[in-house]
Order: structure tokens, then C-alpha cells, then sequence
């Protein structure tokens, strides 16, 4: 077998690949899913927390209210929104929309942009919207 100069994986990122926009979306498309894995279980804590009642839900409220904790549930709410709205373009992809490059970078940054606003009016509504 004759020897190549050439990569053995296409993800060779900043070795053989240019990094692109398409590149950083689908990385992020992946760690989204495992923090919604995380965050998955945090909501089942919460959620016996509730069931418990008493000390067991004030531990949780004093544990998702802190900084650390709001940072943690912005994050998930980001991934959140994040995570659908790219499943809804592979989802268009699977349809066969979207196929032409000017298309797939449109809606990245499509992707992208609903992302931050969705993610602000979640966050506006839940911390002003009730007053």
C-alpha cells in the first residue's frame, strides 16, 4: 500500500481544515446535547427536591438561586434553545432544504442570532415578566 500525505481523519481541524462556522456549530450542536444530558439530571433533583418538600426544596431553591446556580440554569436554558432550534435545521437538512453553502451559513447564523433573542426573552419574562 503505497504511503500518503494525507490526513487519516477529516477532523484535523487547524491541521489540514480551515475552521468555519459550520465546524463551530456542529461541535457546539454536541456539547449542547451532553449538558442537556447534565442538566437532565438536575431537573430530576429539583423535581425530588419538590416531591420532598420542606428542607430538601429550600436546599435546591438556595442551590439553583446562587450564582453559580443561575450561571448553571442560563447555561442550560442557552443550550436549550440552542439544541432545538439546530435540530429544527438538521430536521430541514433531513427534508432536503438548505443544501446550497449560502444556505447552510444563512442558517447557521439564523440559528445563531434566535438562539441569543430566545434565550433574552426567556430570561426577561422569568425575571421581569411576572411583575
Amino acid at each position: 500500500m503505497a504511503n500518503r500525505e494525507r490526513p487519516l481523519s477529516p477532523f484535523m481541524l487547524g491541521q489540514a481544515y480551515r475552521f468555519q462556522i459550520t465546524s463551530l456549530l456542529s461541535i457546539l450542536f454536541r456539547i449542547a446535547g451532553i449538558g442537556l444530558s447534565v442538566g437532565a439530571f438536575v431537573l430530576v433533583w429539583w423535581l425530588l427536591a419538590v416531591a420532598e418538600g420542606g428542607d430538601a426544596y429550600a436546599r435546591a431553591a438556595a442551590c439553583l438561586a446562587s450564582p453559580v446556580g443561575r450561571i448553571a440554569l442560563f447555561l442550560f436554558s442557552l443550550g436549550l434553545v440552542y439544541h432545538l432550534l439546530n435540530g429544527i435545521r438538521h430536521l430541514l437538512w433531513d427534508a432536503g432544504w438548505g443544501f446550497e453553502i449560502p444556505e447552510v451559513y444563512r442558517s447557521g447564523y439564523a440559528v445563531v442570532g434566535l438562539t441569543l433573542v430566545l434565550t433574552a426573552a426567556i430570561w426577561f419574562v422569568a425575571l421581569w415578566g411576572a411583575a
